[in-house]
Parts: C-alpha cells; structure tokens; sequence
C-alpha cells in the first residue's frame, strides 16, 4: 500500500525551499546583491566562454628551447668536470651526441664517475673517449616537464587575474588550450602570459657601464641588455643598453613573494627571498657595497640601483617608471614564477557578449517553448494527474539549477541543451508511470493500490531509459 510519510513531506519542502533561497540570486544585478546581508546566499551561475563571451587562446610552447638550455647545462657540468681533472680534454659537441677525447695520463675511470654522477645520459667509453648520448627518453621527460610546468605557471597567472572559471588544458605535444569566460581586458592576458618572468640579478659592468646602441664588443664575461628605464631612455636619443657581468649573483627562483607597494608615492614591488636567497643575496650585496647591481626580467634590464649597505633579512624592493597596474602585473609574475619556454598564440578568438547573450535569450526562449508546449499537452492528456506532473517538473527544474548554482558549474550553450533533454527525460518518466497507472485501473478500482503499482511497475523502465 502507497504511504508517504509526514517527515518525508516535511524534508521535501524544505529541500524546495532551501533550492528556491539558492536559486534567487541569478535574477538580480551584482549592484543589488552587493547590499544583501553576509549571510544570504549570494552565488549565480557561471556562464561558460559561449554564453558570457571571452577569449579563446591556443598557446604554443616553445620545447625546442627548453631541450637546448638542457643540452647547455649538460655541456657547463662536463666543462666544469673535465676543468677539475683533465683541463686538456677535447670535447665535441654534435646535438644529442658528445664525444670527450681524455689526455693520455687522465684518470678516465674517476672522470667517467664524476660524468656519469653530475650528467644524466647514456656514457660509453672507448680506451681514452668518452661518447654521452641523450635518449629520446631523456628527451621527452624534459619536454613532459616543460609542459607541466608551463600548466602550472599559466594556471597561476590566470588565478591571480580573478578570472572565474578558466579552462586550462593541454592540447598535442606542445600546445595549451585557455578559454576564459567573462575576461574584459584580453590585451592584458596576453600581456601576462606572454612574458617568461625570468628575473636574474647581475652586477654592472662599470668600466662599459650605459651605451647607446648595441654595436659595441664587450668581453666574454660580460653582456650588453637593454635598459628599460624610461627616465633614462627619455634622456637619450638612441636605445641604451647597459653592460652586466654573465654570470648572476642569484635569481627569482628564490622569491617566495612580491607585492606591489609604494614608495616616496611612487609605485614599486617589493619581494622576498626564501631563507637560501636571503643569505646569498645579503652575502653578495656585503660583498659589493657601493656598486650597482642589474635587475633583469626576460634579458632587458629593468632598474640598476646601487647598493648603499648590505640587505640582510633577504627582502628589497624593485623601483623603475612603473605605473600601478604594471607593478601590480609584475608582482604577479614574480610570484607565479618564470616559464620554463616561451609561449606564443598560435590562435585567438575572442567572443562578445552580445553573441552570448543572444544564445541566453535564445535558450530561455527554446526551453519556455518546450516546456509550455509540455505543459499544455500533460494537462490536455492526463487531467489531474497531469497538474502533478507538471509541479514535479517545475521542482525538479528548480533543484537543477539549484544544483548548478551551489556547486558553481560552468553553464554552456549545450548545458542548456541538456536541461531541456531533462525536462523531456522526467516527462518521459510521468508518462511511463501514467500509462502503467490506466492498465492498473482496468484490473482494480482502488486509487491507492493503482498509484502503488503504477509507481513500482514503471521503476524498471524508468531506471532502464534513464
């Protein structure tokens, strides 16, 4: 016998009731929930890429790079091997290959250890040659980390943003798929992704010190990089470029932060080493009191400070012709680390918000069509029982989107779709249950017992269809 319990009805209502409080909020402005009390819910549906607009961005990494920076740190290990032990070593480079001719009196055993310890790759070994290949293996695991990384940073520089729901995945070998709904200012997302980060401190080479224009030879040791600073390049009428010494007192893979500050009400960004930063940072600013030191982002040297007294604590500060935003951007780049490649796009789209919201307006039409359309043919066919049909298919609208809601789903144009598929699905179950209830009430009269057996008999069916 067909019995619905009081608690049953009870949890019932308030189930609706807790989804209609949810749902409430997607029919107000931002302005007008901005004034809600804290403890009202305040979440609406996110809108997918289609429906809201956005950018639409397939980027390019560029492993070709990362294996050749790989291959160059491989070659620095060996040299600084072979400069302990053998200075008169020959070494051949081709690619992936590299054949090391030893001197005659070279200890090739220790050599082989020390190589085969400080360089990962196959090594053969012919009376006094060396031969190191690099697998396809090795290969592909160095462009496996390129990729995941460069995930990782993008996912980061993205969140920062405050973009809601970005779609962030890997596409082919070295592709990365990034849709982000609702983004009003694509220009800066390409901005921030399309820079490396990579920021090195280096000290200034004083006896070349600033030129104008890159024509001149500096020595091996040192470099020449552009200088950013517009208060400098405003004061100059060709490019200047500023000579730094190679090798780089320490980078920003030590930062645990940056901010964007003021200072003298000018915009800065402050940063933070961790505690292995802070010691070589307050080690080589002690060292060269009274020298400039070079803060260079991606090769282009962005301020040159000299260094008044050593700092300790291992935190200082990044002052240049910033405006807020690019300090805010900087920061943000800092703290998301450095790309291990450049990126580039290979392809951009950008959706406006008109074409979103004429698929909205065209959705709500479509499922308003649908479900009047549904509506009116249950009432005409099943009377009464049609009435409770169509409360139960407006409640389990309403718990749909109740659902969406709360867990902050992305809803798309097909999402739309497949809410109007729902609605056929639970008809489809009201009929089931219907024309199993007419066969019933030709073997009994009972009302109860013919809801019961209706109920149970099409549960199978339903289920199976579902």
């Amino acid at each position: 016998m067909l019995k619905i319990r009081a608690s049953t009805l009870y949890a019932t209502a308030i189930l609706l009731f807790l989804a209609f409080v949810i749902v409430i909020p997607n029919f107000f402005t931002d302005a007008t929930r901005a004034s809600w009390p804290s403890w009202l819910p305040n979440r609406q549906l996110n809108l997918g890429l289609d429906l809201q607009g956005g950018s639409h961005l397939l980027l390019r990494v560029d492993v070709a790079s990362v294996e050749n920076e790989y291959r160059q740190e491989l070659r620095n290990s060996i040299s600084d091997v072979l400069n302990l032990n053998d200075p008169n070593a020959r070494l051949v480079t081709d690619n992936n290959k590299t054949v090391i001719t030893l001197a005659a009196e070279a200890d090739t055993a220790t050599i082989l250890g020390q190589l085969r310890e400080r360089v990962p790759a196959d090594w053969q070994q012919q009376g006094n040659t060396l031969t190191m290949t690099l697998t396809p293996q090795a290969i592909a695991a160095v462009r496996e980390q390129a990729m995941s990384k460069s995930l990782d940073i993008i996912r980061l520089r993205v969140d920062e943003t405050g973009t809601k729901e970005p779609t962030i995945q890997r596409q082919g070998k070295q592709d990365i798929l990034l849709q982000l709904p609702g983004v009003d200012d694509p220009a800066r997302i390409r901005q921030l992704l399309g820079k490396t980060a990579k920021l090195t401190f280096h000290l200034v080479n004083e006896d070349i010190g600033m030129v104008l224009g890159n024509a001149q030879k500096v020595p091996g040791s040192s470099k020449l990089l552009p200088y950013s600073d517009n208060n400098v390049a405003e004061a100059v009428s060709e490019k200047p470029y500023l000579a730094v010494y190679r090798r780089a007192m320490l980078s920003g893979d030590m930062l645990v932060d940056a901010q964007a500050s003021f200072q003298d009400t000018q915009p800065v960004v402050s940063f933070r080493f961790n505690t292995l930063g802070a010691k070589k940072f307050g080690l080589a600013t002690s060292q060269n009191v009274g020298k400039r030191f070079a803060i260079v982002l991606d090769d282009e040297v962005i301020s040159a400070p000299v260094i008044r007294e050593a700092i300790a604590g291992g935190s200082g500060i990044i002052s240049g012709s910033f405006t807020t935003q690019s300090a805010k951007d900087l920061a943000l780049l800092l703290r998301s680390g450095a790309l291990p490649a450049p990126l580039t796009i290979e392809e951009e789209r950008t959706v406006g918000p008109g074409l979103g919201a004429d698929s909205i307006a065209f959705g709500k039409t479509a499922s308003l069509i649908g479900i009047v359309f549904v509506i009116i043919l249950t009432l005409a066919i099943y009377g009464r029982f049609g009435v409770y049909a169509v409360i139960a298919l407006l409640a389990n609208l309403l718990l749909l989107v109740a659902a969406l809601t709360l867990l902050q789903a992305t809803l798309t144009l097909p999402g739309i779709a497949g809410i109007v598929l729902t609605i056929g699905m639970a008809v489809d179950a009201n009929v089931l249950i219907f024309e199993r209830m007419r066969d019933e009430s030709m073997q009994q009269g009972n009302l109860l017992q013919i809801l019961d057996s209706g109920y149970k008999k099409a549960i199978a069916t339903i289920l199976d269809s579902n």
